[in-house]
């Protein structure tokens, strides 16, 4: 608990109505998390103006209101009015959590693909090792192994610096976290210290909101602005690059070269500071020889895919900044299993194979289905559609991804939200009848509901067949229209193959 006097020396005040020494005993920006002794921040949203519910924070208890617009509340309450609400949230907020991050070693994951599994390969290395670890992600935000919901892949700055704080006081010391290219332009690391900045690779996404590829680049380069920054509380900062990546340069440009902060560079096609060589992969591993130091190092895992290779590269490269030793770090490699909804192998003894996995973009369903293709004897069944009110350029080149890869399309819905599922699955076409008229032999067909599509693969698959049903992932839900309806592909699929057996 801190004084509302303490908190807005903070930030620039324009004005305050009422008693500084109020006691704050809570942050939140949501009317509905109000309790007594809250602190309220009226924030601007697109949708929604944070100043229409003042009254409802004041009624549920708030003790202070910071504002960028007249409001009319009680005069027991003390009202802060400020220029930028959103601002002001960001100064506040990581001094009222102490700065949690300035207390535990933070390794931040940057790049399109790969996040997820990056992550949690760190974490599961630094728990080999004893430490107490948290993760925040797509999938979740866990201390050690026990499990949060999350609604962002990099929650807001209330959130996120309410997640650190219980993080430190439960005593973690290391935090492996994705940092997505909003969290990095809406500021929602605001007072976040990182130790070691992390990039995977960067293709096609989100360019609804980025525009151009360019400006995504340089939204993800941040981090490393950020992790090389003049003013730190820690020591030992590091940068990790893939040197394979076409980005990598622009991502070694943003790191500030007056501080000490090495960047070592990972990858499989260029020389590197941690180069993968004679790579072998199967159905349920992968190894390859690790070039280090003009020393090699036989790894072994039990994930799968070339896409993989980069993320343990990645993990590898995080752990040793952490002085784990590469003993340590090869050890801990070959117990890590795999990531829910990431390449997830369904089996319920069919006699062909499905695999769930959460490739959404491009760049990462190639991935999955040249992995597929590797081992796959017999036909892929691909089934998958485009999320609505994202980036519609991605639609027919995942279309077409699709139709260079696979033998069968079902192409179906996804997450449609307020977009028809009809027009979503007419644009991904656009590029299926393209690699049609390039000469591609493939056979494609239109379901709709995500359930028949699913049922309708594995009812066709035979022995030695893949299906891979892509896009969701890990995710237990579908937006259509203003609804979330429960759904999970994994799910689905067992209890279709059940069924059919």
């Amino acid at each position: 608990m801190k004084t509302l006097e303490r908190l807005i020396a903070c930030t620039e005040v324009k004005s305050i109505i009422g008693n500084v020494n109020s006691e704050v005993s809570d942050i939140t920006a949501d009317s509905r998390e109000v309790k007594k002794g809250s602190l309220f921040i009226c924030l601007e949203g697109v949708h929604v103006d944070g100043h229409d519910y003042a009254t409802v924070a004041a009624d549920r208890g708030a003790s202070v209101i910071i504002a960028s617009k007249e409001i009319n509340v009680s005069d027991l309450i003390t009202v802060v009015y400020v220029e930028d609400t959103r601002k002001a949230m960001e100064d506040i907020t990581p001094y009222f959590f102490d700065y949690p991050s300035k207390k535990m070693r933070m390794i931040a994951v940057t790049g399109t693909n790969g996040k997820t599994t990056t992550t949690h390969i760190i974490a599961h290395i630094l728990r080999q090792q004893g430490y107490k670890v948290g993760v925040i992600g797509t999938l979740h935000w866990l201390i050690n192994e026990e499990a949060y919901p999350i609604r962002n892949t990099t929650p807001d700055v209330i959130t996120l610096q309410k997640i650190l704080y219980r993080m430190e006081k439960a005593g973690v010391t290391h935090v492996s976290m994705e940092v997505s290219s909003h969290a990095l332009s809406l500021n929602r690391i605001a007072g976040c210290e990182f130790d070691t900045a992390i990039f995977t690779n960067l293709t096609q996404d989100h360019l609804d909101y980025h525009k151009t590829m360019e400006s995504y680049a340089e939204t993800k380069a941040r981090l490393f602005s950020l992790v090389s920054a003049d003013k730190h509380s820690k020591p030992l900062k590091s940068g990790i690059i893939n040197i394979d990546d076409s980005y990598a340069t622009i991502m070694k440009s943003f790191v500030n070269e007056k501080t000490f902060c090495p960047v070592f560079t990972y990858g499989i096609e260029n020389e590197a500071d941690l180069q993968a060589i004679n790579i072998k992969f199967s159905r349920q591993a992968l190894s390859f020889d690790l070039k280090m130091d003009d020393i090699t190092y036989s790894v072994h895992t039990k994930l799968v895919g070339r896409f993989n290779v980069y993320n343990t590269l990645a993990a590898i490269g995080a752990a040793l900044s952490e002085g784990i030793r590469i003993d340590q770090i090869i050890s801990a490699l070959s117990t890590f299993t795999t990531v829910p909804g990431r390449f997830e192998i369904v089996d319920e003894g069919q006699p062909f194979t499905v695999i769930v996995d959460y490739a959404h973009t491009p760049d990462g369903l190639e991935n999955i289905l040249k992995t597929t293709r590797e081992f796959t004897k017999g036909r892929i069944i691909t089934v998958f559609g485009c999320g609505g009110d994202r980036d519609r350029k991605k639609r027919p080149i995942m279309g077409e991804i699709a139709a260079l890869y696979s033998d069968i399309i079902i192409i179906t819905s996804d997450n449609p939200r307020s977009e028809e599922p009809a027009f979503i699955i007419s644009e991904i076409e656009d590029g299926v009848r393209k690699a049609i008229n390039n000469g591609y032999v493939f056979s494609y067909e239109v379901l709709i509901d995500r359930r028949d599509a699913i049922s309708h693969a594995i009812q066709i698959g035979k022995s030695g067949d893949t299906i891979l049903i892509a896009g969701k992932g890990h995710e237990t839900y579908q937006i259509i229209k203003d609804k979330t309806i429960h759904f999970d592909d994994r799910e689905e699929a067992r209890n279709i193959i059940r069924k059919c057996r």
